[in-house]
């Protein structure tokens, strides 16, 4: 999947980052990035979706999920995108991103692998230990 994650990363100037996660915050992939900070940005993550499916649920004509999340920052931008069942698209972009062209491909992207990435709970962490 890191190819497709790297396709979308070099096909948008000013990309920084791109991260596939979980709902839980763990990075399944990653390009433009090195592990740690996939990590780091993969669990920040988990807590924005988290506040962002808290909100979601107040709307009394929508199901309650999140679909996506923009946030402008100083220097740049922050998108995350619902990718498949309890999977994440989150991509980190310097101030010249053209918005449009970097939410239009990561819809394309998310629709080429969303099947693909799902991430159902885990329902056996306390087995394993």
């Amino acid at each position: 999947m890191d190819w497709m994650l790297t396709d979308l990363a070099s096909s948008v100037p000013y990309v920084r980052h791109v991260i596939a996660l979980s709902a839980d915050g763990l990075c399944i992939g990653q390009a433009n990035t090195e592990a740690d900070t996939a990590d780091a940005i993969a669990a920040a993550c988990s807590g924005v979706q988290s506040l962002s499916k808290a909100i979601a649920q107040k709307f009394p004509h929508g199901d309650g999920s999140m679909n996506m999340v923009g946030i402008e920052v100083d220097g740049g931008y922050f998108c995350l995108m619902a990718a498949g069942p309890g999977a994440y698209l989150a991509v980190l972009a310097d101030d010249g991103v053209d918005a449009l062209l970097l939410g239009d491909r990561m819809r394309v992207l998310v629709h080429r692998i969303g099947q693909h990435i799902a991430s159902p709970p885990r329902d056996d962490i306390g087995q394993a230990m």
